[in-house]
């Protein structure tokens, strides 16, 4: 006993202790910019493709190395020689070339002097800085909306929760009204059951309620990027509708999603290019010097007292490389790159097509949720007007239990109506405010 006490004793000091976060559409979208790893990881590829670009620039630079090596020979190879060649006619002289051992170092240089692929590759530099760019701030807007949509989700689930338990505290007040009649002999015994029974299923329904905050909140919990233990509370402002602009047309070039692609276009231009170039000329310049040792021993530390000499050696040249026949690989990659080109324009045309259909669907859903929201706010008044005169006839004995609860679900699904309806325009909101481009309002509002 005494540890069940200890147990809830610490239950209720914990809770005590939870703070509680409100959290507004505004601050819970910048925490999930700020946390999510979706988020975090656009933000690394943006810049990852600084190094791609420092990558693309180094084939312009010069390429310097260093190299060294240090050779034994156990055998040395033996050539055959003419005589003649030394004043020996009709004679063959077998000499050995080489010492046992050598050593070199050296160091190499290589300038790039004309290829037309590092030019391209230059070029297309400020073009992939540019799509990673577009690429993060379209990540940016994917987070947004999810979690736009989710917070929204978040808040439907509690006013249902609060619309339960206001509807259970009202079927309590009738059931002990019924239970005073029944115990005075003024109602049935079936009676009491019924609004009991209706007790428990609201009872019920409050807590499949309550499972599908705490998975909803959990959801949004997830798409920010925050801890699932911490605990949240949307203030009811956020939920107010306010009929949002219909007039202005987005202009869809704006769009992320288009500029993305469009850039993306410009990248695989770039690529074919850079494949074209295989038909140009390459000119490179290549620059060695060299240090070499040779002796009947280690070279390292030995001296020509030791047999051992050595010596310096330089090359200065230019290498020119002119493609004349490839077997037609260069063609058959410079017609898939332009066919991957044509592939993307038709995605680009489709593409257009889809967002203006978005903008369409939300000002379509936009005007039906508001009239939707209108029907159901008189709804909402009738069936708390007819609630309240069922109840009053109730009480006088006028109405029969069975029309008051009629009149409780009434009310109840009224209310749900309207929140669902108020959920589908937030829904619709965000979509609208995304077909514009905007979605980033969010986080300045």
């Amino acid at each position: 006993m005494k540890r069940i006490i200890f147990i809830f004793l610490c239950t209720i000091g914990l809770s005590a202790n939870a703070q509680i976060t409100t959290l507004t559409l505004k601050e819970a979208v910048n925490y999930a910019l700020q946390n999510k790893a979706d988020a975090k990881k656009s933000k690394l590829q943006v810049e990852n493709s600084e190094y791609q670009i420092q990558e693309i620039r180094s084939r312009a630079l010069p390429q310097i190395s260093a190299n060294g090596n240090l050779t034994y020979n156990p055998i040395l190879q033996t050539q055959v020689i003419d005589g003649a060649g030394f004043n020996q006619p009709g004679t063959t002289i077998q000499a050995v070339f080489g010492q046992k051992w050598t050593s070199v170092a050296g160091v190499t240089l290589t300038q790039a002097i004309f290829d037309q692929s590092v030019f391209t590759g230059l070029k297309a530099a400020k073009s992939t800085r540019e799509f990673y760019q577009i690429n993060d701030q379209l990540t940016e807007e994917q987070v947004i909306e999810r979690v736009a949509n989710n917070y929204y989700s978040v808040y439907v689930q509690q006013e249902r929760l609060t619309l339960l338990d206001s509807n259970y505290v009202n079927s309590a007040k009738v059931r002990d009204i019924v239970q005073g009649q029944f115990d005075n002999g003024l109602a049935k015994k079936i009676d009491l059951d019924r609004i009991i029974v209706k007790l428990s299923n609201i009872d019920t329904e409050r807590q499949q309620i309550k499972n599908q905050i705490e998975l909803q909140e959990n959801a949004l919990k997830f798409y920010m990027g925050m801890p699932i233990e911490t605990v949240i509370q949307l203030p009811k402002e956020e939920f107010e509708v306010a009929p949002a602009a219909l007039t202005e047309e987005p202009n869809i070039e704006n769009r992320t999603e288009y500029q993305l692609l469009k850039k993306q276009e410009e990248l695989l231009v770039f690529n074919k290019k850079a494949i074209e170039a295989g038909y140009y000329p390459t000119l490179s310049l290549t620059a060695g010097y060299n240090y070499l040792g040779q002796g009947p021993e280690m070279p390292w530390f030995a001296k020509p007292k030791d047999g051992v000499y050595w010596s310096d050696y330089s090359a200065i040249g230019l290498n020119l490389n002119i493609p004349i026949f490839t077997g037609f690989g260069t063609r058959a990659k410079v017609r898939q790159a332009d066919v991957e080109i044509r592939s993307l324009q038709e995605d680009i045309k489709d593409t257009k097509l889809s967002l203006d259909l978005e903008y369409r669907n939300a000002i379509a859903q936009i005007d039906n949720n508001l009239v939707t929201i209108k029907n159901q706010q008189e709804n909402m008044r009738l069936a708390k007007e007819i609630l309240s005169n069922t109840k009053n006839n109730y009480l006088q004995g006028l109405a029969s239990l069975t029309d008051l609860l009629d009149a409780e679900n009434a009310s109840l699904e009224a209310q749900n109506n309207f929140t669902r309806a108020v959920l589908n325009y937030k829904i619709a909101e965000i979509s609208l405010i995304k077909s514009k481009g905007q979605l980033k309002s969010l986080i300045n509002n």
